[in-house]
């Protein structure tokens, strides 16, 4: 898993190792039971702050995605699919009704909407 930290992102560095650790969980590119790197490798590789680092990984495990042992790291937990399921079409719901909101005022109808994510779903 290769985690990538830019600067030019407006969300904080914990959210950024957060959403990538997550996607690949989700992805199915770090498999259940994998372990993560520690959070003081992690941070000397990224040149952050171990708080950083911990910040998010207590936020993964808050969520579900990983499991602590102590004493052996942090490994990813085997994530149900349908709470994966629901917890994708909540966070769908929640940017289409920002969409929603951006639209309306300049009356941006469906059918333009519509449009717009096929040509994203082209690329």
């Amino acid at each position: 898993m290769n985690i990538l930290i830019s600067n030019a992102d407006p969300r904080p560095i914990y959210e950024q190792i957060y959403s990538q650790i997550r996607n690949a969980i989700v992805s199915g590119e770090a498999p259940a039971e994998s372990p993560l790197p520690s959070i003081r490798s992690l941070a000397k590789d990224l040149r952050i702050s171990v708080i950083t680092t911990k910040r998010a990984y207590d936020e993964l495990e808050r969520d579900g995605y990983i499991n602590t042992v102590a004493g052996k790291g942090c490994f990813v937990a085997a994530v149900n699919a349908e709470v994966l399921r629901e917890h994708n079409l909540c966070e769908i719901e929640k940017r289409l009704s920002e969409i929603y909101e951006l639209a309306k005022p300049i009356g941006l109808s469906h059918d333009e909407i519509s449009e717009m994510y096929s040509l994203i779903e082209k690329e």
